[in-house]
């Protein structure tokens, strides 16, 4: 008898460890594996994910998409707004000990301006110098008015890495990045896991109840939900549109929503490298073609169960920048054959298509394949590992690529670095004189009717020369076990676990 009571009490000690233990782990499962975790260098969505665990910004945004102070706690513009000038938070250190300061945020912005792989020079474009006023106090120059600068510090252009760390590392920084967020980096193995772990020094660690993250990529929806279903995993970003029915009916899961800032496209190879001299990337006509071959709605509903919105633009209907002229074109067959036929092609031609290999950018390119084969496209798809793809997509080894954006609160970062010339993430290499002087004089003012108006006229040519075919506008779905709690959707569909809890 007392050996039962004694085994039976070493037995709930034991039980009751390992319930703590496994309360403090959060095991997030992502679509695909981030990029370099650098700030300055990467550009996957992932990343994006990873990056809010790990590196603060200066503004951050709530769901209301209002913009809120972070490491910046107050902001104020100059009278010409060519200035803008931030108060700083006190007490806050890097993950490596190194004092968060003024003269930090001076450096990150000169890293990310002059750093040869840094991929947010275009997103600086109009920042002409800094000035350290004080110790917790920093002004940002402007060589003219930048309207989307204070939005673009609640993005990778504002999260702030340790100086140290990076001076040290150079452009390896993101081997072991050092950022000043809630988790610090732990250690990563490439396609199976990124591991951070809760710093005790952050400043707003009350809010912080987690002692560990695990990101784990895990590309095949099926096999992610599976692991979400078994509690192998405790949350699922983007879940399958298709599964959303079942994992309402599931009452040990629970689901989040929220529309999208962002849209998922094809994007042509215009003149990236010797792989820009194509037939598509040469010709308008053809883009224009694979254009009128496409039904969006029908893409919809038989990919999204018309869960997403069909897209024509960067901003999705309902948004203010929205530009009305331009909806959602119908599907016309016909025009399209007649436009294979004007570019010299009556008898078809051939598209290669890159596409993430994951369950949804398949599906969709199945069935756009399906409707382009109607007008005479005969789409090939390439599926690559993501990171791969972009890889390929920046080197110019690509024709065609189905890839998005998931989008920010201003809308010139959700279009200019992608359509102007020597734009940090224009891998067409699209170039048009016209469209960078509406888009540049449309960061300089802060009038909402003369911006929308100059977004509207660039989208004019845009929508003629189709550098990027637009196909829809996510919405973010995140499935959960019950027993997570205090998560908080955000359009910009970054996970931000500030008062997020694992209950037993």
């Amino acid at each position: 008898m007392t050996t039962f009571k004694l085994f039976a009490t070493v037995s709930c000690i034991a039980l009751s460890t390992a319930s703590a233990a496994y309360a403090q782990e959060l095991r997030i499962g992502l679509q695909s594996d981030a990029d370099v975790l650098d700030p300055d260098q990467s550009r996957t969505f992932v990343g994006e994910i990873v990056f809010t665990s790990l590196c603060d910004k200066l503004v951050d945004i709530t769901p209301d998409l209002e913009l809120i102070p972070q490491l910046a706690t107050e902001w104020s513009w100059s009278e010409a707004g060519d200035a803008l000038t931030f108060k700083l938070r006190e007490g806050v250190t890097f993950h490596d000990g190194t004092v968060f300061d003024a003269e930090a945020v001076a450096y990150n912005i000169e890293r990310s301006q002059t750093l040869d792989e840094s991929r947010r020079k275009s997103d600086l474009a109009s920042v002409s110098g800094t000035e350290v006023l004080g110790p917790y106090e920093i002004r940002i120059n402007l060589s003219q008015p930048d309207a989307g600068i204070l939005a673009e510090m609640a993005n990778r252009p504002g999260m702030m890495i340790s100086p140290t760390a990076a001076k040290a590392e150079g452009a390896d920084f993101g081997l072991a990045p050092v950022c000043s967020g809630p988790f610090q980096f732990a250690d990563r193995v490439a396609q199976d896991r990124i591991t951070l772990k809760a710093f005790p020094e952050y400043w707003n660690a009350s809010e912080i109840h987690l002692d560990s993250v695990v990101f784990l990529p895990i590309p095949d929806t099926t096999v992610r939900l599976a692991n979400l279903q078994s509690g192998d995993i405790q949350l699922v970003e983007r879940l399958a549109a298709t599964d959303l029915t079942q994992v309402e009916g599931d009452s040990s899961l629970i689901v989040e929503k929220a529309t999208s800032l962002g849209y998922q496209g094809i994007t042509f190879n215009i003149d990236n490298g010797a792989g820009g001299d194509n037939p598509w990337g040469n010709d308008k006509r053809l883009r224009q073609a694979l254009s009128y071959a496409i039904d969006r709605e029908v893409l919809n509903q038989v990919v999204f169960d018309g869960a997403f919105t069909p897209a024509s633009q960067p901003p999705a209907p309902g948004s203010p920048w929205f530009v009305a002229d331009y909806p959602v074109e119908a599907r016309d067959v016909e025009k399209a054959k007649s436009l294979l036929e004007e570019a010299g092609y009556p008898d078809g031609i051939t598209l290669e298509v890159q596409v993430p290999n994951t369950n949804e950018p398949m599906q969709l390119l199945q069935v756009i394949q399906a409707m382009a084969s109607e007008a005479g496209i005969d789409v090939q798809i390439s599926a690559k590992e993501f990171a791969t793809l972009l890889q390929d997509q920046t080197a110019g080894t690509f024709t065609a690529s189905q890839v998005g954006w998931s989008g920010y609160v201003d809308p010139s970062a959700n279009l200019h670095q992608f359509v102007t010339t020597d734009g940090n993430i224009n891998d067409a290499h699209y170039s048009n004189s016209e469209v960078d002087r509406l888009l540049n004089a449309a960061r300089s003012t802060t009038e909402t009717d003369e911006r929308k108006s100059l977004y509207a006229q660039a989208r004019t040519i845009l929508a003629d020369e189709a550098p990027l075919l637009y196909l829809y506008h996510p919405t973010w779905l995140w499935a959960m076990r019950s027993e997570l709690t205090g998560f908080v959707p955000y359009p910009d569909g970054r996970i931000r676990l500030e008062g997020v809890r694992l209950e037993q």
